[in-house]
């Protein structure tokens, strides 16, 4: 076969313009509002005191990939839309990721799959012993370090926030461990719990499907809010749910801890009677 050396292609004009296709564009990418999220990090610091709840173990004179590089590859990867690891077997190469990720040396690969993977899943328990387990992480530091970048956001104490607490389906299309079916969301998956406060992520639980929605709720509660009240102690903390935390357990701590709540009810018999005169209403006037 003969090896192509066209370098150009004529298509019909668009009236006086001419359309051409050519090869000359160099290295082109459509993530660069990646580079809009990279000059928000940079006023927060948000990567660098990331990095400081982490303890990296390996030995530094065999070290490639930076552990702060290692966090921005991951973390841009997810916010420009790449939840796979596996996708980072072609980002590696991407030479505006490594820009985003900090890479001195442009001309060197990002961190692959394995890596990141490695990275990730370092179990808490006794990963000093384990050979590829080389850096450790606190789940207490990143929790309390989501709350201090909220905090921060404020200049002075509010008055008043609001605490929404959710339950939601994550859909898995493997043999992941813990994966479960849940009749609501009709799928296998998993049901992490978030807490939020307006546009501000508090905490982020990973858990399987089969438990209650608000399992861990109260213990995630009881932290969070000793640390916003340490801040801020004169301020009114509400927590928002629906009906899946209307838990005995977790109403008594609020009353007991001037936590106020808004709640749904689930449906029940004597709340169909209380609401019963009204139901009609809305079904007539619907």
């Amino acid at each position: 076969m003969k090896e192509c050396t066209q370098n150009s292609f004529d298509f019909e004009p668009h009236f006086s313009r001419r359309v051409t296709a050519e090869f000359d564009g160099g290295t082109l990418t459509t993530d660069g509002g990646g580079l809009l999220l990279r000059q928000t990090e940079r006023r927060i610091g948000l990567l660098k005191r990331l990095r400081d709840c982490f303890l990296d173990g390996r030995r530094a004179s065999r070290v490639e990939h930076r552990l702060e590089e290692m966090l921005a590859q991951r973390i841009y990867g997810l916010a420009l839309g790449y939840e796979d690891l596996n996708d980072h077997e072609q980002l590696r190469h991407d030479p505006l990721l490594g820009v985003l990720a900090g890479k001195k040396n442009l001309q060197r690969r990002l961190a692959g799959k394995s890596t990141l993977n490695r990275l990730e899943l370092t179990p808490e328990d006794d990963a000093r012993q384990q050979r590829y387990h080389k850096i450790l992480y606190s789940t207490q530091a990143i929790d309390e370090l989501l709350v201090s970048v909220f905090l921060e956001a404020h200049r002075r104490p509010p008055r008043r926030i609001v605490l929404d607490l959710d339950a939601t389906g994550t859909p898995l299309h493997g043999h992941q461990e813990s994966r479960f079916f849940h009749g609501y969301y009709n799928h296998y998956c998993y049901l992490p719990l978030y807490i939020f406060c307006g546009g501000h992520l508090l905490r982020a639980r990973l858990r399987p499907s089969n438990i209650d929605a608000s399992a861990g709720s109260l213990e995630e509660v009881r932290t969070l809010v000793a640390q916003i009240r340490a801040r801020w102690p004169k301020t009114q903390i509400i927590l928002r749910a629906d009906s899946g935390f209307c838990r005995d357990e977790l109403m008594s701590w609020c009353e007991d801890n001037r936590v106020d709540y808004v709640f749904g009810f689930a449906r029940n018999e004597r709340l169909r009677a209380l609401i019963d005169e009204q139901m009609r209403q809305a079904l007539t006037e619907h």
